[in-house]
């Protein structure tokens, strides 16, 4: 049994996702929905819903600006300034065994 608050996810086989969700909209928003359809529906020479319309207009629509921001953001990365010397690499298997060692509560206490 599914939630209703809880929007249903499910991956795509061709790399989309698709959320399956309930939405209140007002008649003028639904007929514009519908005419987005018809358009479509001309354009691709078959019947279209109204599900795939509201899909394409939002594959289609301009991220926000928020959007923007966060990927903006995301693919500049955060310079510093610190005058801390980098560590220095540790071998997968040092790393393995500092990370289990953790887990089990057994890392010994290293002195600078």
């Amino acid at each position: 049994m599914t939630d209703p608050g809880i929007p249903q996810l499910q991956a795509l086989p061709e790399g989309d996702a698709e959320v399956s969700l309930v939405i209140r909209l007002q008649w003028e928003d639904v007929a514009a929905l519908g005419q987005d359809a018809a358009r479509l529906a001309a354009r691709w020479k078959r019947p279209v819903t109204l599900d795939e319309a509201a899909s394409q207009r939002l594959r289609i629509r301009p991220p926000a600006p928020h959007a923007k921001t966060v990927t903006q953001e995301r693919a500049q990365p955060a310079v510093a300034s610190t005058t801390v010397s980098p560590l220095p690499s540790r071998s997968p298997q040092e790393q393995a065994r500092q990370a289990i060692e953790k887990i089990n509560g057994t890392a010994a206490h290293e002195t600078a």
